[in-house]
């Protein structure tokens, strides 16, 4: 007869889990869920999902009734520190119990005593009877009771984590602590923790603590033999806090005798029944979950409202969110837990192998970590580490130097770590899926740390939750955040490293010093993310964070790691022609000018334009000085001004030639061979990425300059670019979300929109007619004047005016959402996107024309252009995965370029990637949205970029 097997799960660890790893989701009642979600799912798999060889006869899920127990009589400062849990987070603990009993799953507690106390008393009581038992958690208290591996027919104990999906027995139990499980309590009871505030003995951490326990085999038998230690401060804090030690005993003991609420027989674990777990499953919007009970689903209790899924990277995660309703201006933000004041003399320096310990323990107890990495240089592909900085909580914070010193042989360096063996142990944590790592602009870091082989995963980014909230409305850099939300003045950079000539490497900053400012920001992050997280869910932007923005960061970081080959000889041999067209431009200027001038000066164009040559229409500026920017010289252009022409194309090409052929041949990276754009996730206000050294998204599209510069960007040997470029997708946005029927319809015919517009505004189709209704379909989108139309058409402001109404007389829906559009962001102060991305715009009801006209323009065009920006985004976060699920790892996505990705793939599977890409691409908006529209993806290759695009 087969042994019972009892599986106890340690449901209190499970919700803390389940609710840093996944969104803050929210039910149709608009109550969050995200713990309540994973908690779900993780007891689904348990209860159903199990070998049926490994897996449980009987099951009971364990939680903490309160936080108080026995423990707290024994010391009063027992988990004293332990911080209130987020306010989203509350309101799931009572539904977590709910959906136990949904399970029908025994559900225990007790007053007075803790979930560990329970899972003790029943595994004792289960091995008495002859029962196997595993424990679902990970918490290192319950490793105490793992028992060595079977021997015949004994009963044993393990444990397992299935959000590793590991098991862990005696061996894993010797591997994390070095002694055998019945010795763990001394260890613990040595090396305290942080956490629940047991005190353990100051200064011995997990690996000192390990060394006293495998050399004396016993607390006691260390404390006594402390007496005969050689004279260290080991020796000196054994002796002063042996009675702690032995207290700290007391408290990590397990209590293995507490009555059973339920005897073990009632645990029995006869399948699931449908009911009640279907309701609960669909009460709280579980839709993919009730769909695997089967059956027919009811309808969702009455005033739960709509459930829109928003099946977060296409599973069932997120399909709860619930988009809130939103107020005319910005929320207020919450109010601030009390935390202490920022003290920056309170973090550590963190030099001893035993400190760092101490610290990933706590990260690891906690389930979060803040983090942020210097470095001796601002380029992330090669910069040097320095050091990395953590906080677990408001108050504290640490940083471990690594590489502090000066770079000559006769350089002092600090006392610090050294940076392998520090690294090794970071690893696991950064990749640890049940530890949160939350830090601002963690792109960056994640680059400088995948120098090393370092991973970042999960994470939360502050710069992008700020932004996901408040785009438009201020910066989202770390100072000036702290400064608004936290009313605290970061330390500058030029403070601790100086400027100018003076500035030194961060490397050569003191330590003390460099403490201060590192771990400023690890704590002033963690912080943000406590304010900006729980804001979240409350306004509304849980779906494009969690959908779109988180998820990009990796795929960001790897892209810009790649790079891509640019040829020297190319770029040099165009700064050679842009050279020699400069100095024909050049020529030909002065002689129409009269003479010789600084073109490049705006002052002496200004005087030779409109003093020497006496234009009309000038205009000056404050300074007093001639107006000779872009817009005047166009104006010049228009009124038939040859010279204006010329000067118009000698600044595109003197441009050019600095910006690109100049400027790339300089950013060739030297360990790589690679330029290595870097891409800024907050760049633009609707979501746009933008990108620097160089930019990228400037290079002209469409004149044959822009061609030869992307001719310079090229493949590696042996592979093909692969350019694939979305066609008119803001002109498809439009119809989708403007509803408009003749656009939609060609759209899905595959018919040449431009033609249509032509014929709907024209009444027949040329060259000429077509051309204009191009023009005209783009610029109603970005909420064009009749005086800007009439500008761009070169035609009197009457006759745009006339374009623009029959435009809106043919297509009345553009019209409609225009101004449906403009009439939501007077009212609420933003528009979204499909996706829910926000933008703000303060100056949209401004009693100032000009800033008001100006909102109003940029606000009819954001949703589109968000929405084209969200949707690329998607198809990048996808991409990798679909490669390489289609066995095209080696085919690698280099570039973002407005609504173009460039690809490098070796030659023989440019044909294989190409379906993959366009199918990646055109469906990137599922199943969030569903477009009325097909999005259609334009593929180009060749050698170089120019050749693909």
């Amino acid at each position: 007869m087969a042994r019972n097997h009892l599986y106890l799960v340690d449901g209190s660890s499970y919700i803390f889990r389940a609710y840093h790893r996944l969104p803050p989701l929210t039910n149709p009642q608009g109550v969050p869920v995200g713990a309540v979600y994973g908690y779900t799912a993780m007891l689904w798999k348990l209860a159903d999902g199990l070998d049926k060889a490994e897996g449980p006869t009987h099951l009971a899920v364990i939680l903490d009734h309160s936080s108080q127990s026995f423990r707290n009589s024994l010391y009063d400062q027992y988990k004293a520190n332990r911080p209130e849990p987020p306010e989203d987070l509350r309101p799931q603990f009572p539904l977590i119990r709910d959906a136990t009993r949904a399970f029908s799953l025994p559900c225990i507690e007790m007053e007075g005593y803790e979930a560990d106390d329970l899972i003790a008393s029943y595994t004792v009581a289960a091995q008495a009877a002859g029962w196997d038992v595993t424990i679902v958690s990970s918490d290192k208290d319950l490793m105490q009771l793992v028992t060595p591996d079977p021997k015949g027919d004994e009963p044993h104990v393990d444990m397992l984590d299935t959000m590793k999906n590991v098991r862990m027995g005696r061996e894993a139990v010797f591997e994390k602590f070095g002694v055998g499980p019945e010795l763990v309590g001394d260890v613990l009871a040595l090396m305290g923790d942080s956490v629940d505030n047991v005190p353990g003995v100051r200064g011995v951490g997990p690996k000192t603590a390990t060394k006293l326990i495998q050399e004396y085999g016993s607390l006691e038998a260390a404390l006594a033999g402390a007496e005969t230690m050689k004279p260290s401060k080991l020796r000196d804090n054994l002796i002063e806090h042996a009675d702690m030690a032995r207290l700290s005993r007391q408290l990590v003991e397990l209590h293995r005798e507490c009555p059973l609420p339920q005897p073990l027989e009632e645990l029995r674990l006869d399948g699931i029944p449908t009911e009640p777990l279907r309701d609960f499953l669909l009460l709280h919007g579980f839709k993919s979950m009730a769909a695997r009970i089967g059956g027919d689903a009811p309808a969702p209790a009455a005033g739960a409202g709509p459930n829109r899924a928003a099946a977060m990277g296409g599973g069932v995660l997120g399909e709860a969110w619930q988009p809130k309703g939103n107020g005319s201006t910005a929320p207020a933000a919450p109010a601030l837990p009390e935390h202490p004041a920022i003290d920056r003399s309170r973090y550590e320096t963190v030099t001893t192998l035993d400190a760092l310990d101490r610290w990933i323990a706590e990260a690891r107890a906690i389930g979060h970590v803040a983090i942020d990495t210097e470095t001796d240089s601002l380029d992330a592909i090669t910069g040097g580490l320095v050091g990395v900085s953590l906080s677990t909580a408001p108050g504290n914070g640490c940083y471990i130097p690594l590489g502090h010193g000066g770079h000559d042989l006769l350089s002092e360096k600090p006392e610090q770590l050294p940076m392998d063996v520090t690294l090794a142990r970071l690893k696991p944590l950064f990749a640890d899926d049940a530890v949160l790592k939350i830090g601002h602009n963690l792109k960056y870091d994640m680059a400088v740390l995948a120098q090393h082989g370092l991973t970042i995963t999960p994470l939360d980014d502050t710069l992008l939750l700020s932004f996901a909230l408040d785009a438009g409305q201020h910066g989202h850099g770390l100072d000036e955040l702290a400064k608004l939300h936290l009313e605290h003045q970061c330390i500058a950079f030029k403070e601790v490293c100086g400027t100018g000539k003076s500035q030194i490497s961060f490397a050569e900053v003191p330590l003390d010093r460099a403490t201060e400012y590192a771990a400023e920001d690890a704590e002033v992050a963690l912080r943000l993310w406590m304010l900006l997280r729980h804001r979240l869910w409350q306004e509304g932007g849980t779906k494009v964070y969690e959908m779109v923005d988180r998820p990009l960061v990796a795929a960001v970081t790897a892209m810009e790691r790649r790079g891509i080959l640019v040829d020297r000889e190319t770029l040099s041999r165009l700064s050679g022609t842009f050279s020699q067209d400069m100095a024909r431009l050049e020529a030909a200027i002065h002689a129409e000018a009269g003479g010789p001038f600084t073109i490049g000066s705006p002052k002496q164009l200004g005087e030779v334009l409109f003093d020497k040559l006496g234009l009309k229409g000038g205009r000056k500026g404050k300074s007093g000085d001639w107006s000779t920017d872009q817009s005047e010289l166009e104006r010049l252009e228009r009124d038939g001004v040859p010279i204006a022409r010329m000067i118009l194309e000698w600044r595109q090409v003197a441009k050019l030639k600095s910006t690109y052929s100049d400027a790339l041949q300089d950013q060739i990276n030297r360990v790589t061979g690679r330029v290595h754009t870097s891409y800024s996730l907050v760049g633009a206000q609707t979501g746009r990425l933008s990108s620097t050294d160089p930019n990228l998204q400037n290079i002209p599209i469409r004149s044959e300059t822009g061609r030869q510069i992307r001719e310079a960007f090229v493949a590696a040997p042996g592979n093909v670019l692969i350019a694939a470029d979305y066609s008119q997708i803001e002109l498809r946005l439009a119809a989708h979300m403007a509803d408009v029927p003749q656009l939609k319809a060609a759209f899905a015919e595959g018919a040449d929109i431009h033609s249509l517009t032509a014929e709907e505004l024209f009444g027949e189709v040329t060259r000429d007619t077509r051309a204009k209704a191009k023009t005209v379909n783009f610029a109603i989108l970005y909420g064009i004047s009749r005086y800007g139309l009439a500008s761009r058409m070169e035609i009197s402001n009457d006759e745009a005016q006339a374009i623009i109404s029959r435009y809106f007389e043919r297509f009345p829906g553009i019209s409609d959402y225009m101004q449906r559009t403009l009439e939501g962001a007077r009212e609420r102060g933003y528009t979204e996107t499909l996706f829910g991305r926000k933008t703000w715009f303060p100056r949209i009801n401004s009693k100032n024309q000009g800033e008001r006209q100006g909102a109003e323009r940029a606000a009819i065009n954001a949703p589109i252009q968000g929405t084209s920006a969200d949707i690329i985004k998607r198809a990048m976060v996808r991409m990798d995965g679909a490669l390489a699920d289609a066995g095209l790892s080696s085919v690698r996505m280099l570039l973002q370029v407005h609504d173009e990705l460039v690809f490098e793939a070796p030659e023989g599977l440019v044909d294989a990637a190409i379906p993959v890409i366009r199918r990646v691409m055109s469906h990137a908006a599922e199943p969030a949205v569903t477009l009325s529209v097909p999005l259609d993806v334009e593929v180009g290759t060749g050698a170089n970029w120019g050749a693909a695009h």
